[in-house]
């Protein structure tokens, strides 16, 4: 699962205790589909993949879009919730349009923000930046993760009365630091979830070759469009140390997460992605396990206030030193001691399921056409 699949779960499973809920989505790879939880109904359509399992492009983006449409126009819910790419929101808001009904926009993040920092062409940014700004002016409430995210979405066309802040965090009930750790033989840093442009991971390949410490290695779950690259890079320069275990189930990850000298959290910092605060972070946390981060300064403050790990630059030289004294604590006995903090700081701080109630109600008020939903 994805933290946008987290978070929407979240939301779907608040909602449910008073309503039905009807849920439309793709149909993931094969072994990861999971009973419907009670009064959720979910309804799976196929959908164009590439070759590393993940919906990325616009031709398979409209082909879920496309059929989302006219599969909107047959349900007769009270509210339409729509999350991110912007053209799922686009069908979703024309959809509510037609049917008179308020549209919520979960976004997650500014997708164009996104667009923009992978150096796609200007053309494509804007008509891309246009669909997102429609979307967030057709929308009766939009659902913002983090204050810099709530900022974003305003600047660049929402209607700052309706963005609302709910936060972001993590499943306690599946990441916690209780969870049985993996049974192998040598020290490791997991990375979990997205491989993509504005995380570049690499650069913690390029640290690992900077290490002594042979025995040291590398795992990364999930997808993404450097994958191939990282996979590349990692029989260049550490042959055999850097392992891919590509998508796993929730409770797997956790399992990774906990048995880790410390979990990899990057973000590329200046190209328009600073703002970001991974929900890897939380995760990590959640489990108590030492966080690494690289990069922007947001997502390491958050690290560096809660005593999370360690947060450097994006260089690989800060990150190899950092790996160093991670192995150092999980030698010696520190990380294990700290573990039950950490993971204390993410109950409290980071529980998902505050989330998911902090959003039904937007969602709750939206259904009302209360004009204070959510505050």
């Amino acid at each position: 699962m994805t933290a946008a699949s987290f978070r929407m779960e979240a939301l779907a499973r608040a909602l449910a205790r008073d309503v039905d809920v009807e849920v439309l989505t793709s149909r993931p790879p094969q072994d990861l589909v999971d009973p419907d939880p009670p009064r959720i109904l979910v309804r799976r359509a196929p959908v164009l993949r590439d070759a590393s399992g993940a919906i990325r492009g616009y031709v398979q983006y409209l082909s879920f879009d496309l059929p989302l449409f006219f599969r909107l126009l047959r349900r007769r819910g009270d509210v339409i919730v729509a999350e991110a790419p912007p053209t799922t929101g686009f069908v979703s808001a024309v959809a509510a349009f037609v049917l008179r009904r308020p549209l919520v926009y979960y976004p997650g993040d500014v997708w164009t923000d996104a667009v923009s920092s992978m150096g796609a062409p200007g053309p494509v940014v804007a008509v891309m930046r246009a669909t997102e700004r429609f979307v967030l002016r057709r929308s009766a409430r939009v659902i913002a993760v983090s204050a810099e995210v709530a900022d974003r979405l305003g600047a660049i066309g929402g209607r700052p009365e309706r963005v609302v802040l709910v936060g972001n965090g993590i499943d306690n009930a599946i990441f916690r630091p209780d969870v049985q750790a993996p049974d192998v033989q040598r020290p490791y840093f997991v990375y979990t979830g997205t491989m993509s442009e504005w995380q570049q991971p690499d650069v913690f390949i390029r640290a690992l070759a900077l290490l002594d410490d042979l025995e040291v290695e590398l795992r990364f779950f999930g997808q993404g469009a450097v994958e191939q690259e990282l996979r590349t890079l990692a029989e260049s320069l550490v042959p055999g140390r850097v392992h891919f275990g590509g998508l796993v189930r929730p409770e797997e990850s956790a399992s990774w997460i906990r048995g880790a000298v410390g979990a990899l959290v990057s973000i590329v910092p200046g190209i328009g992605y600073d703002f970001a605060r991974p929900t890897k972070t939380y995760a990590a946390a959640a489990v108590g396990t030492p966080v690494l981060f690289a990069g922007a300064e947001t997502g390491g403050e958050v690290v560096r206030a809660a005593g999370l790990g360690e947060a450097v630059g994006f260089d690989a030289a800060e990150v190899a030193a950092a790996m160093q004294r991670l192995l150092g604590a999980w030698g010696d006995g520190r990380t294990e001691s700290a573990r039950s903090a950490r993971a204390d700081w993410a109950a409290a701080n980071a529980s998902l399921q505050t989330v998911g109630e902090r959003a039904s109600d937007v969602v709750r008020g939206a259904r009302r056409g209360s004009a204070d939903a959510g505050k």
